[in-house]
């Protein structure tokens, strides 16, 4: 109960035989559907502003190779994501991969900051609909007063309320409530809708340009105006347009065919959202100088200066659109996270009801609904908007880490409940009796010469060699692993600390570098454990180029994660640490693990039999 129950580790379908008994999620989502959430939850209203501020200030026409580094970086942490959610399809997403490959404590805080993520930003989403809406009124003032935001005298200070933003959000979540086939189909149609903006903007812009000789890069100054370093910064910025993805891990349990369809899924939603920011990006900075372009309303006004001023409507539509999408994909995972916690004994049992007629965990929905239309109605989550990156970010890394260990060191030990102590004691004593007249028999042939038919002497010594040369390699590689995350940690927190003095920085980013080059090289050299063929489902998607691959996403959202800025994190860490008095007074005591005994997963299916047997 004390620092090792952080290090508790659950079976891969320990969520599905705890549910066994209960009533279950729908299986009720295919490909299409998984798409629709993954772009849905990813093109927010974003892209509709980020395209003029960073190519202004930051890439110039290269924009476009900004959202290509950007959407490269991302597809890392899907390639990750992809292989975790077909072997372990279970409700839960990077809570439940890292609860299975790292432990219950670094579980809890990754559960923990993704209910912050997925409660603030949808409160965020919801608030900035409002002023989109209005503009298809006449402006702000000519909302319908119900609807309209006022200004409120409480506690001495003046808060704004938006009273639209907090409907929106009981509106969503009463669709959500409605089951999870109805609530994907609304957002597909609403998501369709605004691609199909999208691409409006696309082949207007297209012809428009066509018809004016793309001015826009006749009169830029090359095609690097910020040199290459702008074009990177422009990536790390555009970077968070890619976030949302990760909402179709959320969904694993309830996905007919996960080996298949999840992987499919999460690489058709991240490159269909790279090729259109990609492709609106291409336009319109061909349209407008970068130097001109509108910071605020790049698009529309990009439109404007052709004589297209009606287009401002449609793109208005598709912002308002997109962050209706948005907001679904901000709501739909963060009950099932809820759900996948309060299983594992981590929460109350409240949140893992799942309602008969609907297959989905109503009450969690519901909660989650009324906290984020309170935040929305009551304060302006605009400063509490770098928060949510945080909690991606931190999945993301942890997902990465996770593939390191489920690839080199995956769990050899499964919990099984203590109610099946005899039969564990009877199969360890068995298998213990029978290792030992194995080993009794096989020194005997060695001191005899090998005379056995059985047995050759050589192969004797090699099984035993074998043996220990496999721990030492486990041994090795987890070193290794650890050796690359403090690698990791070191370098980036030295090259952002643009404040200290040269020469202890670059010691530092030095000395960082060379663990991480170290444990990459031993990762490459030595061999992955075999068991890694049987770990999970098989048969589904297998991320290509480890260790590579998820060290070098360990690497980008840990640098990303860093520079978020330190009153971010201020806020992050009031939030985590009360998550830690959470763990401490409920988590850690109702945990579904206390009281669990670890036996060999070569043991588990002999104990299985003999516990039936007995019964």
């Amino acid at each position: 109960m004390g620092v090792k129950g952080l290090f508790r580790r659950k079976q891969v379908d320990s969520n599905r035989v705890r549910a066994e008994g209960h009533h279950q999620l729908a299986k009720a989502l295919s490909i299409p559907q998984l798409i629709a959430i993954g772009v849905g939850s990813t093109i927010g209203a974003g892209v509709y502003v980020l395209v003029g501020t960073v190519a202004k200030e930051h890439a110039g026409p290269a924009l476009t190779i900004s959202f290509l580094i950007a959407g490269i970086a991302a597809a890392l942490s899907a390639f990750c994501y992809a292989e975790l959610a077909s072997r372990c399809p279970s409700a839960g997403s990077a809570y439940h991969y890292s609860y299975i490959c790292v432990g219950e404590g670094v579980a809890w805080l990754i559960g923990w900051a993704l209910i912050l993520e997925y409660t603030i930003g949808g409160s965020a989403v919801a608030r900035g609909i409002s002023p989109n809406v209005a503009l298809f009124f006449g402006g702000q003032d000519s909302l319908p007063s119900f609807l309209a935001r006022h200004t409120l005298d409480l506690f001495g200070s003046e808060v704004v309320v938006d009273p639209c933003a907090a409907v929106l959000v009981f509106v969503v979540t009463g669709l959500l409530c409605f089951g999870i086939k109805e609530s994907t189909t609304v957002q597909g149609i609403v998501t369709a809708l605004n691609v199909c903006v999208m691409l409006f903007v696309i082949i207007a812009g297209s012809y428009i340009g066509f018809q004016t000789g793309w001015t826009g890069y006749s009169v830029s100054t090359g095609y690097f105006p910020f040199g290459v370093n702008g074009m990177l910064a422009g990536s790390a910025t555009v970077f968070f347009a890619y976030i949302g993805f990760d909402s179709v891990a959320s969904t694993a349990e309830e996905v007919k065919n996960p080996q298949r369809d999840l992987p499919w899924g999460i690489g058709l939603a991240l490159s269909t959202c790279c090729t259109l920011y990609m492709l609106v990006s291409v336009v319109i900075v061909g349209l407008v100088p970068y130097f001109a372009l509108d910071p605020d309303t790049p698009i529309s006004s990009a439109f404007a200066r052709h004589g297209v001023h009606w287009a401002m409507y449609l793109v208005t539509s598709g912002a308002v659109l997109a962050l209706c999408s948005t907001l679904m994909g901000s709501l739909l995972p963060q009950p099932r996270i809820l759900m996948a916690m309060a299983r594992d004994g981590l929460l109350p049992p409240f949140f893992s009801d799942i309602n008969r007629k609907t297959q989905v965990p109503v009450k969690s929905t519901i909660l989650t609904g009324i906290c984020a239309a309170t935040l929305a109605f009551f304060m302006d989550v605009s400063q509490l908007a770098g928060m949510v990156s945080v909690g991606t970010l931190l999945a993301f890394t942890i997902v990465a880490v996770s593939i390191l260990i489920l690839r080199y060191v995956p769990p050899n030990e499964v919990p099984l409940p203590s109610s099946l102590r005899e039969s564990i004691d009877s199969v360890s004593l068995r298998f213990s009796f029978q290792e030992d007249a194995e080993k009794a028999e096989d020194i005997k042939q060695l001191s005899l010469g090998g005379t056995s038919d059985e047995k050759d002497p050589l192969l004797v010594k090699e099984i035993y060699k074998n043996k220990i040369d496999e721990e030492k390699r486990r041994k090795l590689a987890a070193l290794s692993i650890a050796l690359v995350v403090v690698g990791v940690l070191i370098l980036t927190a030295s090259a952002s600390a643009t404040f200290f003095p040269s020469f202890p920085r670059y010691s530092a980013c030095t000395v960082g570098g060379l663990m991480l080059l170290g444990g990459l090289g031993v990762l490459s050299y030595i061999d992955q454990d075999d068991g890694r063929h049987s770990f999970g489902h098989t048969g589904g998607f297998i991320c290509p180029f480890i260790p590579l691959l998820p060290i070098l996403c360990i690497l980008i959202n840990t640098y990303l994660l860093i520079n978020l800025g330190g009153a971010t994190w201020g806020r992050v860490s009031v939030w985590l640490l009360i998550g830690v008095f959470v763990y401490i007074f409920y988590g850690r005591t109702h945990s579904s693990l206390r009281d669990v005994v670890y036996v060999p997963v070569a043991h588990a299916d002999e104990i299985y039999k003999s516990s039936q047997y007995v019964a």
